[in-house]
């Protein structure tokens, strides 16, 4: 008898197993880059579905792993089985008092898509692509952060399958510390099959990319730093150094504003000082349209990803941005934080809150393991360079493959963190992306 056989009669959702056909496709990362060396696939039918998984797991000594579609996988999950949560599916958004429940298979595209048309919008980030839950739990560094916070702090409430089995439902008054833990401590205490959130007034928006040769980057990144200095919450700027494959370097800037296309123009007004502009898609944006900003991929690909959190943009700072080319790597977005983001939130959750005023983030191609190991030295090399202006704290939505998750929490906050996973799952049953016990 194969675990596969013993899968099958315990869940009701399809199960893979290594040597059965289908098994390498339904393992895979969304990363391509990252495998996952998993046990078993499991595609639960629903939440009970969830739970008999759970339960079977609980009896067998084996850990569970919950991807929708494993964005943010680090292949920490050797002999695991892997529970996709993609059939987890439902949109409810209630208009009038401003929220939304949604499973935990559903993706952010699918809530955008309802709650554009009522002036509403979730805190999503900068592809619609990933899951509600699973970007939430790692706290959802979203456009609208600078206004709204965090996306974990908007949760209301948690459908959960519990280490022992059981369904329950999560929210401030039912467990406290629980609901703490989930709203940004990465999902390591409970698996999740439902969450229910507020939703954010965004009558207006206006957003898009500008894009001028790469030359132009020091009186591109000197117009975002002068336009970060005194933004308004409602205004998200992003500053992109790019290198496409069989092109020339390029720069561009990202933004988003909750609000009217006048007022918009006029803070970013800046920007239009600089010529040379290759393209402009800067203009009123529905809620849905939020991917057209980055236009990130939509397809799977192989990359390798380097955050660090800066104290400062100084001058430091750009000449070591701008003096040498970021060759190997397709790009170096600086994003502003500040804000909302900035703030400890009222009862909020584990995800805390960024002291740091911006974020660094690297991304390269990784077609090879030689291409892996280049992008990974450059990304080191400017990490180095930076050390001075870093806090050495991550977000833990940039943790990469190899980092740990205690390197996106305080000491205090890991500390609780550890106390409630040994407490509530203390065979380790859950096991998330990166564990807060290792």
């Amino acid at each position: 008898m194969t675990i596969g056989d013993d899968l099958r009669r315990a869940v009701r959702g399809p199960v893979l197993a290594a040597g059965d056909e289908g098994f390498e496709q339904a393992r895979r990362a969304w990363n391509l880059a990252v495998d996952q060396p998993v046990a078993a696939v499991v595609e639960a039918e629903d939440a009970d579905d969830v739970a008999a998984l759970v339960t079977w797991a609980r009896l067998a000594g084996l850990c569970v792993t919950a991807q929708p579609l494993g964005h943010g996988a680090s292949g920490d999950v050797e002999g695991v089985i892997l529970l996709r949560t993609g059939r987890l599916g439902g949109v409810d958004v209630r208009p009038r008092q401003r929220t939304a429940r949604v499973g935990a298979g559903v993706r952010w595209g699918e809530v955008l898509a309802v709650a554009g048309p009522h002036g509403l919008t979730g805190l999503a980030g900068s592809s619609s692509g990933p899951s509600v839950v699973g970007y939430t739990l790692g706290g959802g560094l979203s456009w609208f952060g600078r206004r709204h916070g965090f996306a974990a702090d908007s949760v209301r409430a948690f459908d959960v399958v519990g280490a022992d089995g059981v369904r329950a439902t999560v929210s401030a008054e039912s467990d406290a510390e629980l609901f703490w833990a989930l709203r940004g401590g990465g999902g390591d205490f409970a698996v999740v099959t439902a969450v229910e959130f507020d939703l954010h007034p965004a009558p207006h928006l206006y957003g898009g990319r500008v894009m001028w040769p790469g030359e132009s980057a020091p009186l591109v990144l000197q117009a975002f730093r002068e336009i970060t200095a005194d933004a308004p919450d409602e205004l998200s700027v992003w500053f992109d150094l790019l290198h496409f494959p069989g092109a020339a370097p390029m720069v561009a800037v990202d933004a988003t504003f909750l609000g009217e296309t006048g007022e918009a123009q006029d803070l970013l007004r800046r920007l239009d000082k600089i010529d040379g502009v290759i393209s402009d898609s800067r203009g009123p944006l529905r809620v849905a349209e939020l991917d057209s900003v980055c236009a990130e991929p939509t397809a799977p690909g192989a990359g390798v990803n380097r955050g660090e959190l800066l104290t400062d943009l100084a001058d430091e700072v750009v000449a070591t941005l701008l003096t040498a080319p970021i060759a190997p790597l397709l790009s170096v977005q600086i994003r502003h934080l500040g804000g909302a983001l900035s703030r400890p939130a009222a009862n909020g959750g584990a995800c805390g809150h960024l002291a740091e005023p911006y974020m660094l983030a690297m991304l390269g191609l990784a077609p090879s393991p030689e291409a892996a190991t280049a992008v990974r030295a450059r990304q080191g090399e400017i990490s180095a360079d930076l050390v001075p202006w870093s806090s050495g704290r991550k977000p833990y939505t940039s943790l990469s493959p190899g980092e740990r998750a205690a390197a996106a929490f305080p000491v205090d906050v890991l500390a609780r963190l550890r106390d409630l996973k040994r407490s509530r799952d203390p065979h380790g049953l859950i096991r998330a992306n990166y564990p807060v016990l290792r």
